[in-house]
């Protein structure tokens, strides 16, 4: 059951692609949680920007959220979306990986 005020499910690939770019943007806002993401996935600040919008940059930013509650919970609350979305969303968009 959704919570009030919560994105509902399921989620379509519309709305999946929306809640990745929140993720990305969301780690954006922050030079720790940006230069983190960053540290971890190994990828530089140029490839980000070149691959905003991609499946494969979107999965890794969804992944990244999943991967730390803390972190996830956040960025729920930040966006006013409910922190399970972010699963079904990297479900939904897992699907276009090449």
């Amino acid at each position: 059951m959704a919570r009030p005020g919560k994105e509902a499910f399921p989620l379509d690939r519309e709305a999946a692609e929306v809640i990745a770019l929140q993720g990305l943007t969301f780690l954006a806002e922050d030079a720790t949680r940006m230069l983190r993401f960053l540290k971890l996935t190994g990828l530089e600040l140029d490839e980000v920007r070149a691959r905003a919008g991609t499946a494969e940059l979107s999965l890794a930013a969804l992944e990244h959220l999943a991967g730390d509650e803390s972190l996830l919970l956040v960025f729920a609350a930040s966006r006013g979306v409910a922190a399970e979305s972010v699963g079904h969303a990297i479900a939904l968009l897992d699907g276009v990986r090449p």
